[in-house]
């Protein structure tokens, strides 16, 4: 079952139950799959790469905005961010550990022969495709930078 099929089958779940949170997140999820369908040069349907891509971003705006809204004492608005989030959450694999995510750097870094800062963007490139949609790339990053110091 593709992701548009998954997200249209939730939100007629969300609309039955009245879940407004999920309905506004998954709303928000089928506009950026149309929208990314119709951009030119893009095909009928996107790969599963791309889906990720869609989904992380997703999550990752509303975490951002989340975080804005915490530094400014703004919890009522905080509040429903995190959850269309975790929402979103729901479509994507599961997350991996940061122990699990450390064995793949540390893998990487000694597949690559990476010494040092100078050959981190080498490192997160290969680590950041191994790893599309298991982890985000903060974690990843901050990961390969205590790796490589």
């Amino acid at each position: 079952m593709s992701l548009q099929q998954d997200v249209m089958t939730a939100l007629k779940e969300a609309m039955k139950a009245k879940d407004q949170t999920a309905l506004t997140a998954l709303r928000a999820v089928k506009s950026a799959i149309l929208l990314a369908k119709t951009e030119s040069g893009a095909g009928d349907e996107l790969t599963e790469e791309q889906e990720l891509k869609l989904l992380q971003k997703q999550v990752k705006q509303r975490k951002d905005s989340a975080a804005v809204y915490l530094e400014q004492g703004r919890e009522d608005l905080a509040a429903p961010e995190l959850a269309e989030a975790e929402v979103i959450s729901q479509f994507l694999p599961e997350a991996l550990t940061n122990e699990e995510i450390e064995k793949v750097v540390v893998a990487v870094i000694e597949q690559t022969g990476a010494e040092g800062m100078k050959d981190m963007g080498k490192v997160m490139g290969v680590v950041s495709k191994e790893l599309a949609g298991q982890a985000d790339g903060k974690t990843i990053s901050n990961i390969v930078k205590a790796k490589l110091a």
